[in-house]
């Protein structure tokens, strides 16, 4: 659950509804919530707004608080519901409690800021669901054979973050620009692999490819062991390297966007990708620990952006 649960439950109000998206965007988007900061309103609590949906959804997939996998799944398939009830024009009051301090509580100080954003930037339905999808294949995990299924599940996490993001900072290009967009977020995504891989592995969640890992003669158990040497570390070259192909092929993005939500694009890629080159350094790190940036260079990536516009 949200660490903001059960904060602001008595007021979801638009400007209540706004700060709660701040807040929960601040506490918890350690790598985008700098880049956010550079926006202009109104684009900046839409972007917040954003987030919050975004997290909050991944929290019904991801915590682990005693409910069913079934259970979890009716819980994305009435958000699913209110999401498809607010983008038709409906009212974006509570759907209802399952009790206090649910996902659904913590939800009713998402959506009239939700409402707001959905509504002035018109969001394409097809982006909300894209999400959901991708939680419930979270729930319901089988492995990825190929990269063309690992791609599919980038695309739904965060590729459609890439996509809905470019839709509030305005851009020009139609569907090239889109896919520009979507390429971008999962570079982003590939990169958030190789960072939890320890990690993720401990929770039996293996995210690269068996294709990849056969060529490479690297096992699932060795992840899971974190079992490093020349194999993990040509493995990990392989997997740096594509994620580096997306970053490149993407590079055209910014010169679509509108000049003024270019500084946060610019900010949240570097912060990215500085840390894919942090992980390409020691390979084997990401075996024993967490790869981050400073909050330092965060903000200094985020004040150098501003000389982008």
């Amino acid at each position: 659950m949200s660490v903001l649960a059960g904060q602001y439950l008595d007021q979801p109000d638009l400007p209540a509804s706004r700060n709660y998206c701040e807040q929960l965007t601040r506490l918890q988007a350690k790598n985008f919530y700098y880049g956010l900061k550079l926006l202009p309103e109104p684009k900046r609590s839409a972007m917040f707004a954003l987030y919050a949906y975004m997290r909050l959804v991944d929290d019904i997939a991801d915590n682990e608080d005693g409910r069913s996998v079934r259970q979890r799944i009716d819980e994305l398939e009435t958000w699913r519901a209110h999401t498809h009830r607010i983008l038709d024009g409906g009212d974006p009051q509570p759907f209802g409690s399952n009790g206090a301090g649910s996902v659904t509580d913590v939800g009713r100080q998402l959506w009239p800021a939700f409402s707001e954003m959905v509504r002035d930037y018109r969001m394409p339905r097809k982006i909300f669901d894209d999400v959901i999808a991708g939680q419930r294949q979270d729930l319901e995990p089988e492995p990825f054979e190929t990269f063309e299924q690992l791609h599919t599940y980038c695309y739904r996490v965060a590729g459609v973050v890439g996509l809905a993001s470019i839709y509030i900072w305005g851009f020009e290009g139609g569907a090239e620009t889109e896919s520009l967009a979507i390429d971008r977020g999962v570079a982003f995504q590939l990169t958030n692999i190789l960072r939890d891989l320890r990690e993720d592995a401990a929770r039996g969640r293996i995210y690269l490819p068996n294709e990849d890992l056969a060529a490479m003669n690297v096992t699932e158990d060795d992840l899971k062991a974190t079992r490093g040497g020349k194999a993990f570390r040509e493995l990990m070259e392989f997997q740096i390297q594509r994620a580096e192909d997306y970053y490149a092929r993407s590079q055209p993005l910014e010169e679509r966007i509108q000049r003024d939500s270019r500084p946060t694009l610019v900010a949240m890629t570097q912060i990215y990708h500085r840390l894919l080159k942090k992980v390409a350094v020691k390979p084997e790190r990401v075996l024993r620990e967490r790869v981050s940036l400073s909050l330092i260079s965060k903000v200094m990536i985020a004040w150098r952006a501003t000389r982008s516009r």
